[in-house]
């Protein structure tokens, strides 16, 4: 089975910055290799929760056991293993095979 050293970060305060939590981490003996807050594409403004990937399993481990119900900037954090995507369905439930719909 595939490694899994990716966790998703909720119910983060909207004003904490990825520099911040990667403070919060180093405090925790943790280091990340990437961090990624979401921030909504046509606003630009947080959505309160992100991606942090780690080198090891182990550290993932321990990045879930010290964060999650960690209370940052008053919001206990929810934190686990982050989901594989599951492909989307933006055609509601339609096969697109005959394109756009028009000259039927």
């Amino acid at each position: 089975m595939e490694e899994q050293k990716k966790i998703y970060v909720g119910n983060l305060d909207y004003n904490t910055t990825e520099d911040e939590f990667r403070q919060l981490l180093s405090e925790k003996g943790l280091e990340a290799e990437e961090i990624k807050f979401i921030s909504d594409k046509y606003t630009g403004r947080p959505k309160g929760f992100g991606f942090v990937e780690f080198a090891t399993e182990e550290a993932t481990q321990q990045a879930i056991d010290a964060l999650n119900d960690y209370e940052l900037k008053g919001r206990k954090l929810r934190v686990n293993r982050a989901q594989k995507m599951k492909p989307r369905k933006d055609n509601f439930g339609r096969d697109n095979r005959f394109g756009g719909g028009y000259g039927r």
